[in-house]
């Protein structure tokens, strides 16, 4: 890893922007020495609605964490979502350059280079550009290409794109408080990189981000991202729910659905009554907690069917024998894994930050899997020894070429192989 060890990830959510500060060693351990949360407006569905509504909320988080830390934040890497996130798989192809037609770090940037020329509208960019095979003069299923010997260097890559005015307000919202992008990451990816195992990667398995606004979801499959999706439904679409069938203003519906939700009903007793908050009354109602649950219930489901829907509709690239992961602060909704578990006919289980250490409390939470995975993708970035992206440009994750005449490319190349590769 590179001198620096300190990152700072920011996860901006549609009901509560985190900032986390970390220090990350060789072993990916995250000692985490600031945490800020902040609610407020400005983020609606992922993607920024009023700028400064936006700033003020991204300003009281960072301010939260800086002052618990004692650190400065100059720069950050940024968490991305929303429905106008898409994704596509494409091919890139080149000739090997070498005489002795070894394949070289040189040939594989050049590769995925080769795999981001798509066809873009000029209001598009490109978020990500990851490699998930390598195959060389038509075999099939190779994973590090480097030093092998052939004529022609194919990469199958996956591709990530959103909407070009989603990443400027999003940046402007952070560069007005002084603070540098780093780097934008797709939720989802960033949500795996905390919660996910290799086996699990290796195997087939689907990690759900699922937040206020958006569900952000990724398959990965041979250890590499596979695919990346972002349903438009979210946990505030539970609570509007509440609000609407029980008549309670839609902050007593949030608190509602934390305090006393959960996603088994028939497990309820029938008799138990919460005091709730009703329009008209003027004062503090009662409500049967069954109904209150069989409303979270029944929005879950609808959820959880929309994720399966898509599971249905990717085939044979969405073999998840691992199952579903969740994540996100709907994810701690009490029977949420089991009701999944159910529809889905897969194993489910709550995906949780771990190796952690520091200030802990509350970060093993499901709800902090995206930052705490901003923080780990940004150690990788540095143990690869390779800077990071600028919105608009492309890293060195997305495989562009910054220095051909670096001596130590190609061992740097190979790091980062090992860091993003099976």
């Amino acid at each position: 890893m590179s001198d620096q060890t300190t990152f700072v990830g920011i996860d901006v959510g549609s009901s509560k922007i985190s900032t986390l500060i970390a220090e990350v060693d060789e072993n990916y351990t995250t000692h985490v020495i600031g945490v800020g949360d902040a609610s407020g407006g400005g983020v609606r569905n992922g993607v920024v609605v009023n700028i400064d509504e936006a700033v003020k909320t991204v300003q009281a988080s960072v301010e939260k964490a800086e002052r618990v830390s004692g650190f400065k934040i100059m720069s950050a890497y940024l968490t991305v979502s929303g429905s106008q996130v898409e994704s596509l798989n494409n091919r890139g192809v080149v000739a090997i350059a070498n005489d002795d037609k070894t394949v070289d770090s040189e040939d594989v940037a050049r590769a995925i280079e080769s795999a981001r020329i798509i066809n873009l509208t000029p209001n598009r960019e490109i978020v990500h550009a990851l490699p998930r095979h390598f195959m060389i003069d038509g075999q099939d299923g190779v994973r590090n290409p480097l030093r092998m010997i052939g004529y022609r260097l194919d990469v199958e890559t996956h591709i990530v794109t959103t909407a070009l005015t989603s990443i400027r307000n999003l940046t402007k919202c952070v560069q007005q408080l002084g603070i540098e992008v780093d780097e934008l990451v797709v939720s989802s990816l960033a949500a795996g990189e905390a919660v996910l195992t290799t086996e699990e990667k290796e195997l087939g398995v689907m990690v759900a981000d699922v937040g206020g606004g958006t569900t952000d979801l990724a398959i990965y499959n041979e250890g590499s991202v596979w695919q990346t999706m972002v349903l438009p439904i979210g946990g505030d679409q539970v609570s509007k729910e509440i609000a609407v069938q029980l008549r309670t203003p839609l902050a007593e519906a949030e608190a509602l659905k934390v305090r006393h939700g959960d996603c088994r009903p028939s497990e309820m007793d029938t008799g138990e009554v919460i005091d709730a908050e009703i329009f008209g009354q003027g004062r503090s109602g009662k409500i049967g907690r069954r109904g209150l649950c069989e409303i979270i219930e029944d929005r879950s489901r609808h959820l959880i069917q929309q994720i399966d829907g898509e599971i249905k509709r990717l085939g044979t690239d969405a073999v998840l024998p691992a199952g579903l992961v969740l994540a996100g602060g709907v994810a701690r909704t009490p029977g949420l894994a089991e009701l999944a578990s159910e529809v889905l006919n897969l194993p489910v289980r709550v995906g949780t930050p771990n190796n952690l250490s520091g200030l802990t409390d509350n970060i093993t939470s499901p709800s902090y899997a995206a930052g705490v995975g901003l923080v780990l993708w940004a150690a990788k970035q540095a143990t690869s020894g390779m800077p990071a992206q600028q919105p608009g440009t492309a890293s060195w994750q997305d495989g562009a070429i910054r220095d051909n005449n670096d001596t130590d490319f190609a061992g740097k190349f190979r790091t980062w192989l090992k860091a993003f590769l099976p």
